[in-house]
């Protein structure tokens, strides 16, 4: 049976529309595709000024335009600084300090890169702010908020930055050997393009990453072996780099499948009182499921055989007198699990459904092996026993 919840208030609506990132909140996706349209057409706009002829053309469009950016840019770094408190980081820091800390994330200072040159010259229109403006190109920064997978992709470097690192010197070694070695081979022969190590470096770099321009090359026999030692070590260098980076990226997608999964169950008040390590061996034997709008979850009458966590939209739940609807963060299927019986009900998909299904055996597994968990489940077991006892609804499936 779903639990009653509180009423949001102003702050945490907002929040959801903005920070949430909760794929079934209209309003909030609504908002990033506006934002993303907006920020590319900023982009987009600052290219096209630097044509002579457009921005003669059309320079009033274009300052109207970057007025009402930076208006709804502001607006909205003004609205997330506002509920900043309601980040869960940030959840048991007073709203004051919450909001300071917020504004040193990385997030937080390419969002007032990206409006501050406007403010800075209306305050100071005496200055010459040529190469400031230049940083309303850190607006295109901004759509990493919007993209997961850009996330995903700046984590991974942060997370492989020693392994990365290391690579990069590698490379760099075999740059400054290729280029001294070619110094010394070539020189003699083509003293105007291999007359210095620096000079040579030019080559090297052309080799090493496969690029070949071409305008200079080895003509003695030792460079040209050389040159091609250097050319394959290039390959397998370059592709280094590349493996670490797509390792890394399918450990963080995984990682992020778990994490969305831990905070799924840790949500849930059946298992709201365990401790970390109980609730990360629920989320590390949950299964993904999606259910089709119209499509049936659960009949009545079936054997109970799975738990079900709402990960987003909405199932309906055929119960008399009136049917039940369960929203993100509900769950069914638990009682049936506990009193090894039948479902009691059908539950229907009303929406596209995300589920996160705990089968029966593994639910049961870990009750026997965690006698915190067992304590838990049994005393929620019988507190909704007792409220249901009092009510005339039937617990759902």
């Amino acid at each position: 049976m779903a639990e009653a919840r509180p009423h949001p208030t102003w702050r945490q609506r907002l929040y959801r529309i903005l920070e949430a990132g909760n794929p079934d909140e209209p309003i909030g996706m609504l908002v990033d595709r506006l934002m993303v349209i907006l920020i590319v057409a900023n982009v987009a706009a600052v290219t096209l000024e630097t044509v002579e002829s457009l921005h003669e053309e059309y320079r009033y469009a274009f300052h109207l335009f970057e007025v009402i950016s930076v208006l709804i840019f502001t607006a909205e770094y003004l609205a997330r600084l506002w509920v900043a408190p309601d980040h869960l980081p940030y959840s048991r820091l007073p709203a004051w300090r919450a909001r300071l800390r917020y504004m040193r994330e990385p997030y937080s200072i390419i969002d007032i890169l990206s409006f501050a040159p406007f403010w800075i010259a209306l305050l100071f229109p005496g200055m010459d702010l040529r190469v400031l403006r230049i940083l309303r190109l850190l607006r295109l920064l901004k759509l990493a908020r919007y993209s997961p997978a850009l996330a995903s992709l700046g984590r991974v470097i942060v997370q492989e930055r020693r392994a990365l690192g290391a690579a990069v010197f590698i490379m760099a070694v075999l740059l400054i050997l290729g280029s001294t070695g070619m110094y010394h081979l070539e020189r003699h022969a083509q003293p105007d393009k291999f007359a210095s190590i620096p000079d040579a470096m030019w080559w090297s770099i052309a080799a090493l990453t496969t690029v070949g321009f071409g305008d200079v090359v080895p003509i003695t026999p030792a460079g040209k072996a050389v040159g091609g030692v250097i050319m394959v070590l290039g390959l397998g260098m370059f592709a280094l780099p590349v493996g670490i980076i797509a390792s890394g990226f399918a450990s963080e997608i995984h990682r992020r499948e778990f994490v969305v999964s831990w905070g799924m169950v840790a949500r849930v008040p059946l298992f709201a009182k365990l401790d970390a390590v109980a609730v990360s061996r629920v989320a590390q034997l949950l299964r993904s499921r999606v259910a089709q709008p119209g499509s049936l979850i659960t009949r009545a009458g079936m054997p109970a055989d799975a738990m079900f966590f709402i990960a987003g939209g909405e199932v309906e739940v055929m119960v008399q007198p009136s049917p039940i609807t369960l929203q993100e963060g509900d769950f069914f299927g638990e009682v049936g699990l506990l009193q090894h019986s039948v479902r009691t009900a059908t539950v229907r998909a009303m929406t596209q459904v995300r589920l996160l299904v705990l089968e029966v055996d593994d639910f049961h597994r870990l009750m026997a092996e965690d006698d915190s968990l067992r304590k838990a489940v049994e005393a929620i077991a019988a507190e909704r026993a007792a409220s249901t006892a009092e009510m005339p609804a039937v617990e759902p499936a």
